[in-house]
């Protein structure tokens, strides 16, 4: 596995850090969406964050809804209606617990999924311009071959019809969908199993 070193940190930090993120969160308290935006671990990381710290897995959404103005602060969100502490419940104690996350596309805000998807439709020459920044950021990172998962069938259709033959990609219920937290726990078990098992016949 890729290790982050500091410098290399502080290098992605500078150039994505607030488009992106890491797949770590403060432990939960008494409610289920409690610490989600205490994230003053990625302001001077210690070699034990660093170490968890896993380029190499990948967690794409589609696009960033609102800008963000904490640095790393993306699925981090201090809003109590956010959904993204299903994700925290979901990969806790897994393989992917500190895997990036981006957005596969960059510099669009839009809420509503189905706008982007129109947009790209309309505009071909921009999400290929999102799939080459993409890809530059996988070597920023120092991923090596990475696992993409992506949240739901948007991110999953862009990354596959332009990526398929490059990576392997895999899709996972969009956490911001009517879905209980053990079934998307479930859904990370199944998929971790399934790539445990793939790599062992390799």
């Amino acid at each position: 596995m890729s290790k982050i070193t500091i410098e290399s940190y502080n290098k992605i930090k500078e150039k994505y850090g607030n488009i992106s993120s890491w797949a770590i969160w403060s432990e939960e308290n008494i409610k289920s969406k409690s610490g989600m935006d205490d994230i003053l671990f990625f302001e001077n990381p210690t070699p034990m964050i660093l170490n968890i710290l896993n380029p190499n897995i990948i967690l794409v959404e589609l696009n960033i809804s609102e800008k963000i103005e904490r640095v790393f602060g993306n699925f981090h969100p201090d809003k109590t209606t956010a959904q993204d502490y299903k994700t925290r419940f979901a990969l806790h104690g897994s393989m992917f617990w500190g895997a990036y996350m981006t957005d596969i596309i960059k510099s669009y805000e839009e809420k509503i999924s189905g706008n982007v998807m129109k947009y790209l439709r309309e505009n071909k020459d921009f999400e290929k311009e999102n799939i080459k920044k993409f890809e530059e950021e996988l070597l920023d990172i120092g991923s090596q071959n990475a696992i993409i998962i992506a949240f739901g069938n948007d991110s999953y259709t862009i990354l596959k019809r332009n990526l398929k033959d490059k990576y392997r990609i895999y899709k996972v219920p969009h956490y911001s969908a009517f879905i209980q937290l053990d079934t998307l726990r479930q859904a990370f078990t199944d998929l971790e199993n399934m790539i445990k098992l793939s790599t062992s016949h390799t």
